[in-house]
């Protein structure tokens, strides 16, 4: 009688039992997780998951990108090129030596528009420059020589276009246009420090290795230290650059120094 009252209770517990709910299959419970809660607690779920899986994704992702970027600085090395010269250099197929110089030339940032000041019209150069070239002339023209600027600051779109169009107008290769001209992107002009200076006396010597003849050049080679400008490109420069006894840059300033310093180094 005992044994027959327990089976029946069991028998009822069972039943009922039955009739409750039932957990759901693990893999039904991750469908309900990503198809019908809430995004805020899809959110939470992930986060629980364990941090070294997600700092192995992230240390493979991080590799992977740092391949990508190595790959792309070879194989397009023009996409990275901080001088700012245009991707025709590249396709000319010219790549930077190891010291950054492209056929000799030393690159160049483009200066900032607001640390330019007009010292004529259409020419400007950096506030340091300006004021040392302006003394540099007055003095001058004290002893009666009259400086005169042909060239300042020089955009790299505008270098681009001296480089290339004149390259194709006299038929020259690169090569041979990098020897008079800096390529884009490597023109002391750039920075807003380097001057192109002829004898107003003497017109006909302006940008003409004749310039050295002048009695400006003769002025300049005694006096420009004392104002803080040399001659850039004198003859049989290391650059490998053509005489140009007209070209001039400022170095009165540390932030000058530091411009053409690798230049600087290399002369020494």
């Amino acid at each position: 009688m005992l044994r027959r009252s327990r089976c029946s209770v069991l028998a009822r517990f069972s039943r009922s039992s039955a009739s409750l709910p039932q957990p759901a299959p693990s893999s039904r419970r991750l469908e309900l997780v990503s198809d019908e809660i809430p995004q805020a607690r899809r959110t939470a779920v992930a986060l629980r998951q364990p941090r070294d899986r997600w700092s192995r994704r992230l240390s493979a992702t991080a590799l992977l990108l740092l391949a990508l970027t190595v790959a792309l600085v070879v194989v397009f090395p023009g996409l990275f090129n901080r001088s700012g010269a245009p991707s025709s250099l590249g396709r000319l197929g010219l790549r930077p030596a190891a010291d950054g110089r492209l056929l000799g030339h030393f690159p160049y940032g483009e200066v900032d528009q607001g640390q330019l000041v007009a010292i004529a019209p259409g020419l400007q150069l950096q506030r340091e420059a300006a004021s040392a070239l302006v003394a540099m002339q007055q003095a001058a023209r004290a002893d009666g020589i009259e400086l005169v600027v042909l060239s300042a600051y020089r955009s790299v779109a505008t270098q681009n276009r001296l480089f290339f169009e004149v390259k194709s107008e006299r038929n020259q290769t690169a090569r041979e246009r990098a020897r008079v001209s800096a390529p884009p992107g490597y023109s002391e002009h750039s920075t807003g420090y380097a001057v192109d200076l002829g004898d107003g006396a003497a017109p006909g010597t302006n940008l003409a290795a004749a310039f050295e003849q002048t009695a400006a050049f003769a002025w300049l080679q005694a006096n420009a230290a004392r104002y803080q400008f040399t001659l850039s490109f004198p003859e049989g420069n290391a650059q490998g650059v053509n005489y140009e006894p007209w070209h001039w840059r400022f170095e009165g300033t540390a932030q000058a120094l530091r411009v053409f310093e690798p230049a600087q180094r290399l002369s020494r």
